[in-house]
């Protein structure tokens, strides 16, 4: 597994992650015949957050309707209307929760939105198989999170192979600079760096800065974890990041709509790297 699995370095991911790979054991299916019927080819989730589609930092606005830390965020939500509302105020990509047991999500969150905005959809789940990278697919969703932290460095390039085979675009999320190697290494051209550290669950935006300081120009870089106001966005733009990923304060907002629409338009920064 990654290496966040020993001593104070143990969070809830490694837990999460145990909880994953026990039940893609238990997953009997043939991937690779699957593979080669399962397309996506809808809009891609890497064209709509690239760097020369326009000047903003692109808004990817999650579904998210409990989190292991701060239990319930909106249990009784619409996920197709809420996706609908991301959409108006200006979301260039919805991210939904699929992980049932640890944050109350599903299939059918990501099917409903599927069905209810054009916008790409970033599955977000703890993908640890070939299996899974393909129900991403058939899903409906146009990119696959896969987490650097809790795949070994030949897992992670196979995903992304895989990936991008069926039409995928895969987010490589990274913590520090061990990650990004890994990422790199594994072909990935969008990563994504978690602004929480994951030891401490304090949102440290120096650290990441740091980390995607070190990602090349052909790299789209997301920022995830810790932003609230349009003030951390700009602070995100100012370090090189393209795009950010949003949930809890569009989720618990009275006007999601207009909270998207609060922190969509800051100005991308050139990238330096």
């Amino acid at each position: 597994m990654g290496h966040y699995d020993s001593g104070v370095a143990g969070t809830y991911l490694d837990e999460i992650a145990v909880f994953h790979r026990a039940r893609a054991a238990r997953d009997a299916r043939d991937w690779r015949t699957r593979a080669r019927r399962v397309r996506y080819e809808g809009a891609r989730l890497d064209d709509a957050l690239a760097r020369d589609r326009d000047a903003h930092v692109k808004v990817i606005a999650e579904v998210k309707r409990r989190s292991p830390s701060k239990g319930w965020l909106g249990e009784h939500l619409d996920a197709a209307a809420l996706a609908r509302d991301y959409t108006a105020g200006g979301a260039a990509a919805i991210s939904v929760l699929t992980d049932e047991p640890h944050f109350a999500g599903s299939r059918a969150d990501l099917e409903a939105v599927a069905a209810a905005v054009d916008v790409p959809i970033l599955r977000k789940d703890f993908t640890v198989s070939e299996n899974d990278v393909l129900d991403a697919a058939e899903m409906g969703a146009s990119g696959v999170l896969l987490i650097a932290a809790i795949l070994e460095t030949g897992e992670l390039a196979r995903y992304v192979d895989l990936a991008l085979d069926v039409g995928l675009s895969p987010l490589v999320e990274v913590h520090d600079d061990l990650d990004v190697d890994n990422a790199l290494a594994s072909g990935a051209t969008l990563i994504g760096v978690n602004q929480r550290d994951l030891r401490t669950f304090e949102v440290d935006t120096a650290h990441a800065a740091a980390v995607v300081v070190g990602l090349p120009t052909r790299v789209i870089r997301v920022a995830e974890s810790g932003l609230r106001t349009r003030a951390d966005v700009e602070r995100a733009a100012r370090a090189g990041f393209d795009a950010v990923l949003v949930g809890e304060t569009f989720v618990t907002s009275r006007t999601p709509q207009r909270a998207v629409r609060e922190l969509a338009g800051v100005t991308r920064e050139s990238p330096d790297g």
